[in-house]
């Protein structure tokens, strides 16, 4: 199978992740705050993991630290920018972005929209180096650390009163950006092989202001800190012994 074929299904794969995280919400309408902010503790741990060892150190072995460091800075400064262009909404400090009339369903989206991209691209690069098993490693990491994301996706939505569907379906689409991240990545550094670096470091550097500037800040509002960490230090472990044993 051609490569950028290849990488494009593994990041869909990845993202269809969020609507299986989601499908308890057709069986319960809560779940208690403690198990949801360990299980999103989860998800910060794999994608540290993940842009620690599939992302970073790669990018490092292939053009040297300071590449690594100009993707890293790059992969935030997207983020940056993209907070401010488009209107969102954060748990932790509210609306977010230019003014706008959107309601707070479609600011919520585009908010994990946002997330969401740099998560798909991370996939794509990490097929783009020919290693199909890191490429892999790393879409099962992603998927992983989706489940739990899918599902606080959905909850709050049926707290707002949507059906169980609608907020599966939402919850589902979310997740469908990946691809389009994971297309752009591969076929980038397919074409240009000299942006693989780059390209590596910029999915982590994106990746890593996720994790810092909504992730784990949701997870300490609620009082559930110590669970939040226990779960960081289990995705992280989790996704250590993926990479390293099967990459």
């Amino acid at each position: 199978m051609n490569l950028i074929m290849l990488g494009g299904l593994a990041s869909l794969l990845a993202g269809l992740a969020t609507g299986i995280g989601a499908l308890p919400v057709f069986v319960v309408r809560e779940v208690s705050e403690k198990f949801l902010d360990a299980s999103l503790g989860f998800a910060a741990g794999v994608m540290l993991a993940a842009t620690s060892f599939s992302l970073i150190l790669p990018a490092i072995e292939i053009g040297g630290v300071w590449k690594a460091t100009l993707g890293l800075v790059l992969g935030a400064l997207f983020l940056v920018v993209a907070e401010k262009l488009v209107p969102h909404i954060h748990h932790v400090t509210g609306v977010k972005g230019p003014p706008t009339h959107l309601s707070k369903l479609w600011l919520f989206i585009l908010a994990i929209t946002i997330h969401n991209f740099p998560e798909g691209m991370a996939v794509g690069v990490g097929f783009g180096s020919g290693d199909i098993a890191a490429g892999t490693t790393l879409a099962v990491g992603i998927g992983l650390q989706n489940m739990p994301e899918g599902l606080a996706v959905a909850l709050p939505l049926l707290r707002e009163r949507s059906t169980r569907a609608r907020a599966f379906f939402v919850a589902l689409l979310t997740g469908l950006v990946e691809p389009i991240g994971g297309f752009l990545g591969i076929s980038i550094v397919s074409v240009a092989s000299v942006l693989l670096p780059y390209g590596l470091a910029f999915a982590a550097g994106a990746m890593l202001f996720v994790i810092s500037e909504e992730i784990i800040p949701e997870t300490h509002t609620r009082g559930n800190d110590r669970e939040a960490t226990i779960g960081v230090i289990i995705g992280f472990i989790i996704m250590m012994v993926l990479d390293t044993t099967f990459s």
